[in-house]
C-alpha cells in the first residue's frame, strides 16, 4: 500500500460511496478510461480486485470493504489536520456532520445559526430523521456529534445531556379537560391517545410513565411526524404527550392547550452523543462545549 496513492484512494472512495465509476470520474472531472486505470493500479497493489460487478451493479468486495473503511479512517485525520492548522492561526475552520432525531429539529438550526455567528468558517451538514436511522448513524459512526433525547442503552457511546426536554400533554383547545386542575393520570388514559412510532423517544417517555402507575392508554392512532400530530389534534382527534419544544413556533396558540395532568411534565434531557473511543475534531469539541454553554444559560 505504500506505492498507493491519496489520488487513487480519493478515486476508490469516491466509487464505493456513489456505486458507479461514472459518476465518481463526473464528480472528480476525470475521464471513466482514466479512473479504471488507476483503480486497476490500486488493485494491483493490494494484490486482490476491489469490486465485483454483478450484472449492471458493482459492489465491494470484503478487501474493498477494508480498504473503504481505512479510506474514511485517512478522510477524517486529514480533515482533522485542516482544523489544527487553521486553530493554529487563531481561526476555526472545518467541518461538523451533525445527525439529529427530528423532534430536536425545532430548535437545532437555531443553535447552529448562533453558531456560524462566532464560527463561520465552520461548514455544518445537519441530517434531521427519526431515531431509528439516526441511531443507525451512530452505529455506522458517519457523523462526528448526534443529538438525542435518550441514548441508547446498549451501545459503547458517551453520551452527556446539555439542555431539558419537558414533555407536555396538549389537547384541543375546547377539550372538556382543558380547564380542569391536576388531572389524575387514571382520567387521561381514558382519552384516545396520538403518538408517534414504536421506537420514539417521546413514546417510550410515556409508555414508561403509564406503565409505573399500572395504567394503559388508549391508542386511537400512530402518526409519524410531530407536525401531523399537532394538526390531529387540533382536528380533535385525541390527546398526545409531546416536547415542549414542538409548540414553540405554535406559541400564543388557540387551537390546542396544554393540560394540567399530574405527573407532568415529564423532566427529561436532550443529550450529544458519539461512540466510546472516537476522536473528536477541533470543531466537534468546540461544538460541545457550545451546546453545554447553551444549555447552561437557557438559550436554546
Amino acid at each position: 500500500m505504500r506505492h498507493s496513492t491519496l489520488r487513487q484512494l480519493e478515486l476508490f472512495e469516491a466509487i464505493a460511496r456513489l456505486g458507479s465509476f461514472t459518476r465518481a470520474a463526473e464528480e472528480l472531472f476525470l475521464t471513466q478510461p482514466t479512473v479504471s486505470m488507476q483503480i486497476k493500479k490500486l488493485s494491483d497493489t493490494v494484490g486482490m480486485p476491489l469490486f465485483e460487478q454483478v450484472g449492471k451493479k458493482i459492489y465491494l468486495t470484503d478487501i474493498g470493504h477494508e480498504l473503504h473503511r481505512a479510506c474514511r479512517g485517512i478522510s477524517e485525520y486529514l480533515d482533522n489536520f485542516e482544523m489544527v492548522a487553521a486553530d493554529m492561526k487563531g481561526l476555526k475552520k472545518g467541518k461538523l456532520r451533525l445527525a439529529v432525531v427530528t423532534t430536536a429539529k425545532y430548535f437545532a438550526p437555531r443553535l447552529l445559526g448562533i453558531f456560524f455567528q462566532k464560527y463561520p468558517g465552520v461548514d455544518v451538514s445537519l441530517m434531521v430523521s427519526n431515531r431509528e436511522r439516526v441511531l443507525e448513524r451512530l452505529a455506522g459512526n458517519q457523523d462526528d456529534l448526534y443529538i438525542l433525547g435518550q441514548p441508547p442503552a446498549d451501545a459503547d457511546v458517551v453520551a452527556e445531556a446539555f439542555l431539558e426536554n419537558l414533555l407536555v400533554v396538549i389537547a384541543p383547545a375546547n377539550h372538556p379537560l382543558a380547564k380542569k386542575k391536576k388531572i389524575p393520570l387514571e382520567r387521561l388514559s381514558q382519552e384516545p391517545f396520538l403518538l408517534r412510532e414504536p421506537g420514539s423517544g417521546t413514546r417510550m417517555a410515556t409508555e414508561r410513565k403509564f406503565g409505573e402507575a399500572g395504567l394503559k392508554f388508549n391508542m386511537r392512532m400512530e402518526l409519524g411526524s410531530n407536525e401531523a400530530i399537532k394538526q390531529a389534534v387540533i382536528g380533535g382527534l385525541g390527546v398526545s404527550v409531546l416536547s415542549r419544544h414542538t409548540l414553540e413556533s405554535d406559541t400564543p396558540s388557540k387551537r390546542f392547550v396544554v393540560l394540567d395532568v399530574q405527573g407532568f411534565p415529564i423532566k427529561r434531557h436532550w443529550y450529544f452523543v458519539y461512540p466510546s473511543g472516537k476522536q473528536l475534531s477541533i470543531i466537534a469539541r468546540t461544538f460541545a462545549d457550545y451546546l453545554r454553554q447553551a444549555g447552561r444559560d437557557s438559550a436554546l
